[in-house]
């Protein structure tokens, strides 16, 4: 019997063909979790080629995957940083499948207007990035963690921060913010939530070859990042997606408050 076998995930932006959230949410679907994947209702008109090549339809496509591998889906739109919406997810994940066992913080804002000088950075970016990371890992923790208590048999919440969230760069401003802000506040819920047999961990990747890096191309600047990685290549979603599953294993029980470097070599410092 699958360990996963009767349990339910939530992971929040999943919607992307190559993602972490749609690796995540294979990597629990494989050990038997029924799935709750969210999305933001991305225009199709801006999916990338790839995506569009094959007919991608967000989380609804992601969602089949899920279900080819026998397993439930239920794709939602959510706003992780609007609290009512986030409210009504669990809601709606409650009365589709009556449980909540494990939560992945994933979604993030979109990569690009955010990378800029400090004195470039627009009010309203620097806001949406920290609303969607910080304030949408609050609300979605802090409902998950509401119905696990209840349930009384534990579960298991990981956040999705970055190797941004143990070294600051320049440009970055905002992401660093966020990230470093997610090494926090896993700490914060491992304390809290750990007496409740609630375990709160966070992964922290690096170059992870997702469609979130495609402003960098996949040319020389690419290879060039390459080789200065230890083992030489990117990561892979379901890499990360795998590490992120293991995390809410049995055999991962005392793994707790910690903030997980995922990255190939690059980063060997705690």
């Amino acid at each position: 019997m699958p360990e996963f076998e009767g349990k339910v995930a939530i992971v929040t932006g999943a919607g992307r063909l190559r993602g972490i959230g749609r690796g995540a949410a294979i990597a629990f679907a494989k050990l038997g979790a029924d799935l709750v994947v969210t999305g933001t209702g991305r225009n199709p008109a801006r999916y990338p080629d790839d995506e569009k090549a094959v007919g991608w339809r967000d989380i609804e496509s992601t969602a089949e995957q899920v279900r080819a591998l026998g397993t439930r889906a239920l794709p939602l739109v959510v706003d992780v940083s609007s609290e009512d919406q986030v409210k009504g997810m669990m809601a709606r994940t409650l009365e589709e499948f009556g449980r909540v066992d494990f939560l992945v913080n994933n979604a993030a804002f979109a990569r690009g207007p955010d990378r800029v000088p400090v004195f470039d950075l627009d009010a309203d970016i620097l806001q949406k990035v920290l609303d969607v990371k910080i304030n949408g890992g609050v609300f979605c923790s802090r409902e998950a963690a509401k119905a696990m208590i209840e349930q009384g048999e534990g579960g298991g919440i990981v956040f999705v921060s970055s190797g941004a969230g143990k070294h600051g760069g320049a440009n970055a401003l905002a992401y660093n913010a966020a990230c470093f802000a997610q090494v926090g506040m896993t700490q914060s819920l491992a304390q809290e939530l750990g007496p409740h047999g609630i375990n709160v961990n966070c992964v922290c990747p690096g170059a992870v070859d997702t469609s979130r890096v495609d402003d960098i191309g996949r040319g020389e600047k690419w290879k060039n990042m390459e080789a200065q990685i230890p083992i030489r290549r990117a990561g892979t979603d379901e890499e990360v997606g795998g590490v992120i599953a293991y995390l809410c294993t049995e055999a991962a029980s005392w793994i707790h408050g910690q903030s997980i470097n995922l990255n190939g070599g690059t980063m060997m410092a705690p």
